[in-house]
């Protein structure tokens, strides 16, 4: 269970760094992509394509859900979310692996823990704390929803504001900020 949860928590933060490489300095992950894409020596072509990458990118489709969220007077991007139905107030955190609710929450969204269940121990910014690991349903914001999402229980105490992670946030076709607000694509 350890080497499980070491390997993930490995697998997002590689993951969450990426995007702050891309907006520190687009133009390197952007040609790291095109040299990973493009041949790297001229060879004939089979007549027979397994598979192939088109030469220019399809258009973006109109259906995907979007929202914009506004930085609060401390520059934190706060707002309503929804948790297995039930509304609570967040702020989102790409610093956090996970989302992170406190037990108060995780009541009032129909988890129920055991003083057993808080087996994991987790780093937050105030130091080393025990969390329950669980699986929130369905996380939504606005139109966008997402199923399933690994969250971690923290007690009252140690977590006053629910923190919407990356657990949560790469799971979506993009996250970014724009002139002082954080839009959110699915």
């Amino acid at each position: 269970m350890l080497r499980k949860l070491l390997i993930l928590g490995v697998f997002a933060g590689t993951s969450a760094s990426i995007p702050i490489v891309y907006q520190s300095n687009p133009q390197l992950l952007d040609s790291l992509l095109k040299s990973a894409v493009a041949p790297k020596s001229p060879v004939p072509e089979p007549d027979v394509k397994l598979a192939s990458v088109p030469a220019k990118p399809a258009a973006p489709m109109l259906l995907g859900r979007q929202v914009l969220l506004n930085a609060d007077e401390r520059g934190h991007f706060t707002s309503a979310f929804k948790l297995n139905g039930r509304q609570i107030d967040g702020m989102i955190d790409t610093g956090a692996t996970l989302v992170a609710i406190n037990t108060s929450t995780a009541r009032r969204i129909g988890i129920s823990l055991n003083p057993s269940d808080f087996n994991q121990q987790v780093n937050t910014a105030n130091g080393a704390i025990k969390a329950a690991v669980v699986t929130v349903d369905r996380l939504q914001i606005g139109r966008i929803s997402v199923d399933n999402v690994q969250a971690v229980v923290l007690d009252d105490r140690a977590l006053q504001t629910n923190l919407i992670g990356m657990s949560f946030l790469q799971r979506l076709q993009k996250y970014e900020v724009q002139n002082g607000a954080l839009l959110l694509v699915q």
